[in-house]
């Protein structure tokens, strides 16, 4: 059985659905986008951080 076909076989499966289909690859992007986020906005605390008075 082809996976680009459909169960009727006269449409071709969309190429969104096919990769949404996917857990594996939705897995790992969610991953990688939250690392991404939450690197990012961290990187931007620090950098953005007044500088502190010592007593």
């Amino acid at each position: 059985m082809d996976p680009t076909r459909d169960e009727q076989g006269d449409e071709p499966v969309p190429r969104l659905q096919r990769l949404f289909d996917n857990m594996w690859l939705l897995l790992i992007v969610g991953m990688v986008v939250m690392l991404v986020v939450y690197t990012g906005w961290g990187m931007f605390e620090i950098l953005t951080m007044p500088e502190a008075t010592l007593p």
